[in-house]
């Protein structure tokens, strides 16, 4: 069952823009012990992608409560929150939309990400290469057949992520997950100016790196320049942070910025 605009049920009506277009946003966040943990910034993550598309959605301090109702019984789950332009209309002219659409569902949390942390993962290079659109990068829209297809792929092969490409070539994001890697005291991660989604996680792990001895530095590079990593890792809200053992031939043993971050993603 789906709250969506505050009733329980499993019915969306089929002119509903994100059926129709995928017209609409969403965040997924997690739920530990009744609380929705960085609260703040995926409703900030949501309010940034509804400017960015143009959705006139006001209703932030009802869908607060909701979340938070959603998450008091929990233990430990997974929060969606999906905001779309609503419904109206047969063609892309969104004149005849009245009102948007807030949909929330809790589901289980996923076992295997404990493993994860404990035994690290292995990343395949992805032949799905991201779109450049420098108006949609960074947020998390409901146009996600690119992940759909980078999924696909990975699930042919015996890696856990993918390392995914934009399609001038650049390193971006994985699957479902934005990269960092360790260079010595340096930490780099792709720039999401063009393509990809600029995590809450991410985000958080860029801050709380500011001020202290690493060096955090956006950049564009190829694949080829995890060669040279001392350390990888990877990070969503659910993981919320794994590290990388393997990614294609290159190995990394170095746990020492994992450890540094893996206490104040929590």
């Amino acid at each position: 069952m789906y709250l969506i605009n505050g009733e329980w049920t499993d019915n969306l009506p089929a002119n509903d823009r994100a059926v129709q277009f995928g017209d609409g946003c969403f965040t997924t966040a997690r739920i530990s012990d009744g609380e929705v943990k960085f609260l703040d910034q995926h409703l900030l993550r949501l309010q940034q992608a509804c400017e960015k598309l143009l959705i006139p959605f006001i209703e932030w301090s009802l869908l607060k409560s909701e979340m938070l109702q959603l998450a008091a019984t929990e233990k430990q789950a997974v929060l969606k929150v999906i905001i779309t332009r609503g419904s109206g209309g047969r063609g892309y002219s969104a004149a005849n939309c009245q009102q948007p659409t807030r949909l929330l569902t809790v589901s289980g949390y996923p076992s295997f990400y404990t493993q994860w942390r404990e035994q690290g993962i292995s990343l395949a290079l992805s032949p799905i290469q991201l779109g450049i659109n420098p108006h949609l990068a960074g947020i998390k829209h409901l146009n996600r057949l690119e992940q759909v297809l980078i999924r696909t792929h990975l699930e042919q092969t015996p890696a856990q992520e993918a390392l995914v490409l934009d399609s001038d070539g650049w390193l971006t994001e994985c699957c479902a997950a934005n990269l960092f890697w360790r260079k010595g005291s340096r930490v780099l991660t792709p720039y999401i100016d063009k393509s990809g989604v600029n995590g809450t996680m991410r985000q958080h792990i860029i801050a709380c790196l500011a001020g202290t001895a690493w060096q955090v530095t956006e950049v564009r590079e190829s694949v080829a320049a995890l060669a040279e990593a001392d350390e990888v890792l990877i990070c969503n809200a659910l993981m919320p942070i794994v590290p990388v053992h393997q990614a294609q031939g290159w190995r990394f043993a170095s746990r020492e910025l994992y450890q540094f971050l893996a206490p104040l993603c929590e």
